[in-house]
């Protein structure tokens, strides 16, 4: 039997999921990782990528989740995310137009631009979701 933690994934809108599980899986700007009950503590910025929450060995929560950052202390898990969508509720069609839109944005954007930069990583978040929605 494996042993589960509390687990709290944060919005700028509130609360996307609490509760426990056996396991977490994600991805940090250095790498993908796999968090279990009394992992060391641990801080790290998140990519855009595909967020699983193992509650059991049947069954999976997943998630499309944004740039954040991950806390892992005292065995309980906070993870603070600029969204994170069920991913039964992403809409190709909506995506591909925020990144059709995005990528305007980032060929109009100047080189070196603070527009550039946000161009970059939307183009980045919505090409990973649309990754995400067709797999």
């Amino acid at each position: 039997m494996a042993t589960s933690f509390p687990v709290q994934i944060m919005t700028p809108e509130g609360a996307a999921y609490e509760g426990t599980a056996e396991m977490v899986s994600t991805r940090t700007l250095v790498g993908s990782i796999g968090i279990r009950a009394n992992h060391e503590p641990l801080m790290a910025m998140l990519d855009p990528t595909e967020l699983r929450i193992y509650e059991s060995e049947t069954e999976i929560k997943r998630f499309a989740q944004g740039d954040g950052f991950l806390q892992m202390a005292e065995n309980s898990l906070l993870m603070l995310v600029e969204e994170a969508i069920p991913v039964e509720e992403l809409d190709v069609a909506d995506l591909t137009a925020k990144q059709e839109e995005a990528q305007g944005r980032l060929d109009a954007a100047e080189d070196g631009s603070a527009a550039q930069e946000r161009a970059e990583r939307d183009v980045r978040r919505w090409t990973r979701y649309l990754e995400i929605a067709n797999s």
